[in-house]
C-alpha cells in the first residue's frame, strides 16, 4: 500500500509548483500573482475556471461517467504572512517582509497536483468537482466570499487540508466534531484627555486606561471562564500617546477572541466590551470596542470525516490514520463552508525528525515542511472527490 500512481507522477509538478509559490508570497487579499500563476495551470489542463472576488480562483472538473450529477469541493488557501523568511532555503521568499509561514504554499500546490489527476480520470466519475484557491483566509474575508457567490450551491460535501508541523509526514488526522475555536477581531478605542505629565491630575491618561484594560481582559479567562471551557482573549497591539511628554488622550487595543460555541463567543465578546467601557469610565475616560467575526468556530461532521478516513485507507496504514487530535485554538474560516454543507478539514503532517525546521511552529519566521507531505495531501483531495462522485 502506498501513495496512488497519479500522485506520486506528479512529485515533481506538486514540489516546483510549491517552490514558485514559496518564492513569491502575496499577503491576504492581494494575492493577484499567485491567483494568476494558478489560472496558467487551470488553463494548460483545460479546466474551466473563474476569479472569486479579486484574488480567489474556483475551477471546475466534470467527470464523463454516467449515473449522477453530485458535486463536491476541494479547497485550498493561498494567501501569505508578513513575516521576513530566515529559512535560508533556496526557495525562500524574494518578496522583503513576506513568507508563506503557514503552509498555504504547499496547500495551493497539493490542489492543483489534485486537479492533474482529477483531468486524467473525467471518465471514472460523474458529476462536478469544485475546486476553491480560496483567498484570505489569514483574515478570514476569503471563505465568505465563495459562500456569497454561491459555489456551495448543490455540493454534497467539501474536504480542505492543512499543513501541520505537530504531526510526523505521512499522517492524517481526520476528526469528527468541533476541531478549531472561532476567532473575532477587536480593536478598543479609549479615550482621554491630554495634559502635560507633570500635571497628569489635569487630564485623563488612555494610556493607563489602557494598560488597565489589558489586564482585566485576562480576568474574563481567568476569573469569568469555566476552566473546562476553552477561551482565550488575546492582546497582540497596543498604542497609545503622541508624545513622551504628554498625558496620552488616545490609545488603541487590538486582539482576538477564541472559543468552540456560539454560547461562549457570544458572552465572551460582550465581556470584552464590558471591560473596555467600565475600566476607562472609572478613571473618567471613555471606550469603544468593534470586534469584526474573523471565522466561526470549526466543526467536522462526523460521517464525512469518517467516510474521508476511509478514503485515506486506500493509500495509508491504518495507523497513520488519526480520528481525533487535541483541539487547536487556532481559527480557520474553512468553518463558513462547514455552516453550509457537511465536510471535514484533514491535518496532514509535515514534520521531518531528521529536519528541525519541519517542526517550527506555523507562523515562524524559520517555518518550513517535508513536501513529501504535499503528496498526501494531493492523494486525499483527488481519491476523496472520487470516493463521492464515482457511479455506484
Amino acid at each position: 500500500m502506498g501513495l496512488k500512481p497519479y500522485i506520486t507522477s506528479e512529485k515533481d509538478y506538486i514540489v516546483g509548483l510549491r517552490r514558485y509559490f514559496h518564492r513569491h508570497p502575496e499577503p491576504s487579499l492581494k494575492e493577484f500573482e499567485t491567483a494568476r500563476r494558478i489560472e496558467e495551470e487551470l488553463d494548460a489542463l483545460a479546466v474551466v475556471h473563474r476569479r472569486v472576488g479579486e484574488t480567489g480562483v474556483v475551477a471546475f472538473v466534470r467527470g464523463k461517467a454516467g449515473g449522477g450529477a453530485g458535486a463536491v469541493a476541494l479547497r485550498a488557501d493561498i494567501d501569505a504572512l508578513p513575516i521576513a523568511e530566515r529559512t535560508g532555503a533556496l526557495y525562500a521568499s524574494e518578496r522583503e517582509g513576506f513568507m508563506h509561514a503557514c503552509g498555504h504554499d504547499g496547500h495551493a500546490a497539493s490542489l492543483l497536483g489534485a486537479a492533474r489527476a482529477l483531468k486524467g480520470k473525467e471518465a471514472e466519475f460523474s458529476g462536478e468537482v469544485r475546486l476553491f484557491f480560496q483567498q484570505a483566509e489569514e483574515i478570514g474575508q476569503g471563505a465568505r466570499q465563495f459562500v456569497a457567490a454561491g459555489l456551495l450551491d448543490g455540493v454534497g460535501a467539501i474536504l480542505g487540508t492543512h499543513l501541520a508541523s505537530l504531526l510526523p509526514v505521512g499522517t492524517m488526522a481526520l476528526t469528527g466534531g468541533p476541531t478549531n475555536a472561532s476567532c473575532d477581531w477587536f480593536r478598543i478605542t479609549v479615550r482621554g484627555r491630554s495634559a502635560h505629565v507633570s500635571t497628569p491630575h489635569r487630564g485623563v491618561d488612555a494610556a493607563y486606561i489602557a494598560s488597565k484594560t489589558v489586564v482585566e481582559l485576562q480576568s474574563i479567562v481567568a476569573r469569568r471562564t469555566d476552566p473546562l471551557d476553552p477561551v482565550v482573549v488575546g492582546v497582540g497591539l497596543m498604542r497609545a500617546g503622541t508624545n513622551y511628554n504628554i498625558v496620552a488622550n488616545e490609545a488603541t487595543i487590538e486582539g482576538t477572541t477564541r472559543t468552540f460555541s456560539p454560547e461562549a463567543r457570544k458572552r465572551t465578546n460582550e465581556a470584552v466590551a464590558r471591560t473596555a467601557a467600565l475600566a476607562a469610565q472609572a478613571e473618567g475616560g471613555s471606550a469603544e470596542t468593534r470586534f469584526e467575526a474573523y471565522a466561526a468556530p470549526l466543526v467536522n461532521d462526523e460521517k464525512v470525516a469518517a467516510r474521508g478516513r476511509e478514503v485515506a485507507r486506500g493509500f495509508a496504514e491504518v495507523d497513520r490514520i488519526l480520528d481525533s487530535i487535541p483541539k487547536s485554538l487556532g481559527a480557520d474560516d474553512f468553518a463558513d463552508y462547514l455552516q453550509v454543507v457537511p465536510g471535514v478539514y484533514a491535518f496532514i503532517g509535515s514534520r521531518n525528525a531528521t529536519n528541525p525546521a519541519t517542526a517550527m511552529s506555523h507562523h515562524n519566521e524559520l517555518f518550513d515542511i517535508d513536501e513529501e507531505a504535499l503528496l498526501v495531501a494531493a492523494n486525499l483531495y483527488a481519491d476523496f472527490a472520487l470516493d463521492f462522485l464515482r457511479p455506484r
